[in-house]
């Protein structure tokens, strides 16, 4: 059904109401056909079973390898920043440790 379908591919949740006001049918008629009514109730079991991604109109969801994509990026993004830190970190002792040993050298170590 062409109304079904709009709906989905919309990302307005399909339901009996929703679905026979698009078609401008009746409800009570769209629960007398099995194949419709089977595909309504699927359709909202896969949206509930989502949550907010059933909201995405079906082609725009993300495909599963998409999202595997996607995380590998992430991954490999938070393995540089962590790289980055831990250099950053290590110029930021060494920066220090040669500053305090200056003061020293001169004599305006604050802690003696």
């Amino acid at each position: 059904m062409q109304a079904l379908r709009e709906l989905d591919r919309a990302g307005i949740p399909v339901t009996f109401a929703g679905v026979a006001q698009a078609a401008g049918i009746s409800r009570s008629w769209l629960y007398t056909q099995p194949d419709i009514s089977s595909q309504i109730r699927r359709l909202r079991q896969k949206a509930d079973g989502t949550g907010s991604a059933g909201a995405i109109p079906a082609a725009q969801r993300a495909t599963d390898a998409s999202l595997r994509a996607r995380l590998t990026a992430a991954l490999g993004r938070n393995k540089q920043l962590a790289d980055d830190n831990a250099r950053l970190r290590r110029q930021l002792a060494r920066a220090l440790g040669d500053q305090r040993s200056a003061r020293t050298r001169t004599g305006n170590d604050p802690k003696e």
